[in-house]
């Protein structure tokens, strides 16, 4: 589904030579046009696909107090980014003026952390799949090369959405619904190792709420369980898994979260027991809703591992026939391999065929 775009704007972040941050502010939004909704939907698609992602919601003012100390709320100031996005949406300042408050701020955060990279603010007001979005994304440059209409060739600069690391996406939405146990933030985590994620959780004040990783892999253990304890036949078992796959997958896809309701009624529709009835049974805890990780969904249908220069990755399927393991001596057969391993193997020892 295509989105749909209410207001746009980019705000320039610049190095000067003694390596203070400096603001070049776009005077007006951008014109909705068939440029800049291609640009969005680009930057939505990189973010959607982006495999590791957290998922927030800003810090109320009773958590500030409680990390206070005893602190007076005087003495405690209110997350000014909260401030600026409310002060948006109840239309006490325009869109534009908003952008430059929140540019403003992004500078002072830079200014705290070792960060030398320049680029774009760029903030979005659209909707997308029936909700209403904000997105906030520091977007990074790279040199190309232009022909300009008279056929020159010029060095330009432009924006690089494929190397996109700070990125947040609010569901407005949601957030103006108010709803309790919403994490109606989502933000790019980054790459290992990297604390980017967290000064972008600062510069909003947001703070992460749940774990897609642990809840997807909880989801996967329990699924896993279930099947098992249902005695399903092998083809049984095996549509529960991909069904349980599909579904999560999709909803990653989407940027939605996973719903167990809507997981038990899809599983019902193919025949199976009820999900939902044998955690009750077994006391099992799931969240009614919870972002799904691309990564742990994996080993609903997949045996894989690395280490010590071995890597191996099967079908859970074909575990039990082409594929065995015992467990006393530590030893994987597998009957049949790939032709282009097989074809390796046997030139490497010889076989002419």
């Amino acid at each position: 589904m295509n989105l749909t775009v209410t207001a746009s704007i980019v705000h320039h972040v610049y190095q000067d030579p003694d390596g203070k941050f400096g603001l070049r502010f776009s005077p007006a939004a951008l014109n909705v046009d068939a440029e800049v909704t291609t640009l969005l939907q680009e930057l939505n698609e990189v973010y959607n696909a982006k495999p590791a992602k957290g998922y927030a919601s800003f810090v109320g003012m009773d958590e500030l107090q409680n990390e206070g100390d005893g602190e007076s709320a005087e003495a405690i100031p209110e997350p000014l980014f909260v401030k600026l996005l409310d002060d948006w949406l109840h239309e006490n300042t325009s869109f534009v003026d908003f952008s430059k408050e929140v540019a403003n701020l992004l500078q002072e955060e830079l200014t705290k952390y070792a960060f030398t990279d320049s680029g774009f603010l760029l903030l979005a007001d659209y909707e997308h799949s029936g909700d209403r979005f904000l997105v906030v994304s520091f977007l990074p440059v790279r040199e190309g090369v232009m022909v300009q209409p008279d056929l020159s060739v010029h060095k330009s600069a432009q924006l690089d959405i494929t190397k996109i690391q700070l990125a947040a996406r609010i569901n407005l939405t949601e957030y103006q619904a108010k709803m309790g146990d919403s994490y109606y933030v989502s933000f790019i985590k980054g790459r290992a190792g990297r604390k980017v994620s967290e000064f972008f959780l600062d510069f909003l004040g947001c703070k992460e709420r749940v774990n897609s990783k642990a809840s997807t892999r909880h989801l996967v253990d329990t699924v896993q369980a279930f099947v098992k304890e249902s005695e399903l036949e092998d083809d049984s078992a095996h549509s529960v898994r991909r069904e349980v796959y599909d579904y999560c997958g999709e909803r990653w896809q989407q940027g939605e979260h996973v719903s167990m309701d809507e997981l038990d009624t899809r599983l019902s529709e193919k025949g199976s027991p009820s999900i939902k009835r044998f955690t009750e049974s077994k006391g099992v805890e799931l969240p009614e809703q919870f972002p799904a990780d691309r990564a742990s969904l994996r080993q609903l249908i997949k045996f894989q591992g690395q280490g010590g220069g071995l890597s191996v990755a099967f079908d859970q399927n074909m575990f039990g026939q082409r594929v065995s393991y015992d467990a006393d001596t530590d030893t994987l057969t597998i009957k049949g391999t790939p032709p282009n391993l097989r074809d390796q193997l046997r030139r490497y020892l010889g076989y002419n065929d």
